[in-house]
């Protein structure tokens, strides 16, 4: 479960006291606290209503003149989840543990300037929109070998089998290395032509890519058919398609650091079919000027690494996963790098 509507509240404040010139207090304000070990499924589960009121202010009395503010309602969230009105508009995101967001105020009290009449709070529908939060994305088309291969890197068990959309949600799993580092990849329902408009709920599986902080590409060596009644894509063709629908989803996905690996290697005349992609992918622009224009991405994916893998047999694992580790540790000394750089710059105007 990755999205969850709730209706949300703030409390009406408190009615002012005309005689006596007396403030009603402020309503109580609704506020959303990211968690661990919380699912939206069983945050649903608690609260089947998906109801969330914060108390009303105080009216005004002559024995307390100000009248105190409505109790908050917090409400307990996953972390990971951004927070959109139905009308589309982001309130905000929660990404780690103990991060808050107020989602709706209190009304004012009432007061002189009101008439000593209060108002009442805020009220929104919103969606809890959860997005996985990983190392490493998988990124494909269906029946590519990605479940296969997350479960022979990782402890992961996906399903596995020889037929399109076996993976319908995704799926982590973590990588160990020998030092106790450790790494989370996500599998990611295959993707299908127009994903970007939706289709094969494409929006659903693309907003999981967002938070991933490397991409890894994984395409069959020979190619790829949805079905009878689609066109047959080469791996070349799948890796164009690939770009072209992450860019049409949101372009800054392109400079995602990104790695391919080339999966099925293990079939015969697999290195015929690798070495014949990798010169494609040497000179792309002198095969895919034969492309529709609607197919082409503005900037090819520049990969990090390409390495010829077989999910099915182990083939080329090991150097997959220690080249996930070493551009993951490279993008992290290069944002040490930049943040130091901040830093540096922000210390010189001050200074000035």
């Amino acid at each position: 479960m990755d999205d969850l509507r709730i209706y949300v509240k703030g409390g009406s404040g408190g009615m002012g006291h005309p005689r006596l010139g007396g403030e009603g207090g402020c309503g109580g304000d609704v506020w959303l606290v990211a968690q661990e070990k919380l699912t939206l499924k069983r945050m649903k589960s608690q609260n089947p209503e998906k109801r969330f009121l914060a108390g009303p202010g105080d009216n005004s009395k002559i024995v307390a003149l100000k009248g105190a503010k409505g109790k908050d309602c917090e409400v307990n969230v996953p972390f990971g989840i951004s927070v959109v009105t139905d009308g589309g508009k982001l309130l905000g995101e929660l990404n780690k543990p103990g991060e808050r967001l107020l989602v709706a105020r209190g009304g004012a009290g009432g007061s002189p300037v009101t008439n000593f009449l209060p108002s009442r709070g805020q009220a929104y529908s919103i969606h809890l929109d959860l997005k996985l939060i990983a190392d490493v994305g998988l990124v494909g088309f269906p029946n590519a070998g990605k479940s296969s291969l997350l479960k022979s890197i990782s402890h992961a068990t996906p399903q596995i089998a020889d037929y399109a959309f076996t993976t319908i949600n995704p799926e982590l799993g973590t990588v160990m290395y020998s030092d106790h580092k450790q790494i989370t990849v996500a599998d990611l329902p295959g993707l299908i032509e127009g994903a970007h408009e939706n289709k094969g709920r494409g929006h659903k599986f693309l907003k999981h890519v967002e938070r991933t902080k490397q991409l890894l590409f994984v395409v069959d060596v020979f190619g790829f058919q949805l079905s009878c009644k689609t066109p047959f894509r080469t791996a070349f063709e799948t890796i164009i398609l690939l770009t072209k629908e992450l860019e049409l989803y949101k372009e800054e996905l392109r400079d995602k650091p990104a790695l391919l690996a080339v999966n099925k290697m293990d079939l015969p005349n697999a290195q015929r079919n690798f070495n014949e992609l990798m010169e494609q992918l040497q000179n792309p622009q002198d095969h895919i000027h034969s492309f529709p224009k609607a197919m082409i991405p503005a900037d090819l994916v520049r990969f990090k690494e390409i390495i010829p893998i077989s999910a099915l047999t182990g083939e080329g694992t090991e150097e997959l996963i220690l080249c996930l580790r070493k551009v993951l540790d490279e993008e992290a000394e290069k944002n040490i790098e930049q943040y130091q750089r901040e830093q540096l710059h922000a210390l010189h105007l001050s200074e000035i």
